[in-house]
């Protein structure tokens, strides 16, 4: 039967319907779903790993073990699994290993707008794009049958529009593999001799994909007016489709590593015109380019950004259709912490005492935005810690009294934990704010090794914070509730002035967790309230000020009474 599906969803589907046994990831948007999907078929084993190289590592031993694996992640989780990936491709497998990362071209969230395709070409693997959700359900079970064949690991990529778009899919029985047995094989060992062999290996292993390339039906050619041809991919090719129809020719590329070389080439000669249509790097143009054929690409299309089928005809020159307008001037909306949000009191004491704040990756990074504005900068996961350290060793014992770092839960199990030892190991008196909001906030509420619960809810081993803190090497391990401004502030006095590594942990959980029961919306006071807009330097969306008097929006309130403190008149209260 026929179904609408997320991309995300089809592409859990795919691998189900390939037999897939075990998928360990670590959420990011936009390919969290791919895994919260496939947890819903009791037939696969699913967990959120501490990180991505974590993740990547489990799934290669699943494969070892003979059952077809799989792992998922956002295109900067790839930088973290990217050790692992490049010697996997030398190794090789047992039993089929996809690999699923999600680009994010535009940065809908995140902090980078890297182009994973780079990774298959540097790791020597082959990579599969997919253009539609039927395509990430076919692509899945094609790209086990592949890794089987050449005994490679296989990269999915996907991106935010073919991740979170929805198109009609046709869901097929699930067919499981008998289990590979494992046989110990000591070449397998990657050192001197058998890695030198492994990489002749992997170089022969490249020229059969690209042979294979030119000839699969992941690539195909379609052809119409001969005086444009377009060389395309991913949801440039649903762009180049809906744009010019049949008023071009289309080569799309599944397999957008290997290259298919002869296909290209025949490609460009039957039309007058080659342009190349990919968002984010030449990847596509360059080896076009290489193989001596004259393209235009980057030339045209912008290199930075989102495509969509306006932007094709904007920059190809063709009219683009009218829209509906508002003529209306919309005011700006910022992206803002939730009402009651336990980080909001954290990031205004912080803010208060001129700290320089080395952030980290999380919903916590809204503590840049005003009116907190409260931190500096931000890196990638675990940086903090590690940033935090490097910033100190610089400024010495000024830097130290007014600098701290902060990072949130699930991110100091994902790779926080070897940043604050090198604090401790290395003797800086830094402090380190861990933000345990009990949730992995950022992605949509999925469950870390802190919350005691694993990816299905059920109950799990828990990380205890304060005793990992500790048996890292730091003797000053505090707790502060974030609602309570006035123990925050002290300590955080306290800990900035103790010339030893400290480490405050702030909890409260996110009150967007599902079942947390809220205190009542508070009752402004106007006849107390003098105007004086205190209560608006937390940046809290439940509270205005319009007409000089404080508003509560009860639909947002949760009664949390950080505002009551920035009131010295009571009109909170």
């Amino acid at each position: 039967m026929r179904e609408l599906m997320l991309g995300n969803k089809a592409l859990a589907r795919g691998l189900y319907e390939a037999g897939c046994a075990v998928i360990s990831s670590y959420p990011g948007t936009p390919s969290t779903e791919i895994t919260e999907e496939a947890a819903k078929y009791d037939e696969i084993y699913c967990e959120w790993a501490p990180n991505e190289k974590v993740a990547l590592e489990v799934a290669h031993g699943a494969s070892l073990g003979g059952v077809r694996s799989a792992c998922a992640m956002k295109h900067v989780g790839l930088n973290v699994a990217a050790d692992p990936l490049f010697t996997i491709s030398y190794q090789g497998l047992n039993a089929g290993l996809v690999v699923c990362v999600a680009d994010d071209p535009g940065m809908h969230s995140s902090q980078n707008e890297q182009d994973s395709r780079h990774y298959a070409l540097a790791a020597k693997i082959p990579m599969l794009e997919p253009s539609d959700s039927e395509e990430a359900r076919t692509f899945a079970k094609r790209a086990f049958e592949i890794s089987e064949q050449f005994n490679t690991p296989v990269l999915i990529r996907m991106c935010t529009r073919v991740s979170h778009s929805q198109s009609v899919v046709e869901p097929q029985e699930r067919k499981v593999p008998q289990q590979v047995p494992y046989v110990k094989d000591p070449s397998k060992v990657m050192m001197t001799v058998n890695a030198r062999n492994a990489h002749v290996r992997v170089e022969q292993r490249t020229l059969d994909l690209a042979a294979y390339a030119e000839h699969c039906d992941l690539n195909r050619v379609e052809m119409g007016d001969t005086s444009l041809g377009i060389i395309t991919s991913s949801t440039s090719y649903q762009y180049a489709r809906e744009v010019f129809g049949d008023g071009a020719s289309i080569l799309k590329l599944g397999m957008v590593y290997p290259l298919p070389e002869k296909l290209i080439l025949d490609f460009a000669a039957k039309v007058d015109r080659v342009i190349v249509l990919e968002e984010l790097d030449p990847f596509l143009e360059n080896y076009c380019r290489q193989l001596g054929l004259r393209v235009s690409g980057k030339d045209i299309f912008p290199i930075c950004g989102e495509f969509s089928q306006n932007l094709v005809r904007s920059c190809m020159g063709l009219k683009t259709p009218e829209t509906v307008r508002i003529d209306d001037s919309i005011p700006g909306r910022p992206p803002v912490m939730c009402a009651g949000c336990p980080h909001r009191g954290i990031f205004y004491i912080l803010k208060k005492n001129k700290c320089m704040v080395y952030g980290d990756i999380g919903c916590y990074t809204l503590g840049a935005v005003a009116p907190l504005n409260a931190m500096d900068l931000n890196v990638c996961m675990g940086a903090s810690c590690s940033g935090l350290h490097g910033f100190n060793l610089a400024m010495g014992r000024e830097g130290e009294k007014h600098s701290v770092g902060v990072i949130g839960d699930s991110t100091f199990i994902h790779s926080g934990m070897t940043g604050i030892t090198d604090i401790s190991y290395n003797m800086t008196n830094s402090t380190v704010i861990i933000l345990d909001n009990s949730i992995t906030g950022m992605t949509g509420h999925q469950q870390n090794p802190t919350t005691g619960k694993n990816l299905r809810g059920e109950p799990a081993g828990k990380v205890d914070l304060e005793s990992l803190c500790r048996a890292l090497g730091f003797d000053r391990v505090r707790v502060v509730d974030p609602y309570d401004l006035d123990q925050v502030d002290r300590v955080l006095k306290e800990e900035l002035e103790t010339e030893a590594p400290s480490v405050i942990i702030s909890r409260r959980p996110c009150v967007m967790i599902k079942g947390t029961v809220h205190n009542p919306p508070l009752e402004p006071k106007e006849d107390k309230c003098v105007g004086c807009k205190a209560c608006m330097q937390i940046g809290c969306p439940a509270v205005s000020v319009r007409d000089g008097k404080v508003r509560i929006d009860r639909t947002l309130c949760i009664g949390c009474k950080v505002c009551t403190q920035m009131c010295k008149f009571g009109a909170l209260e």
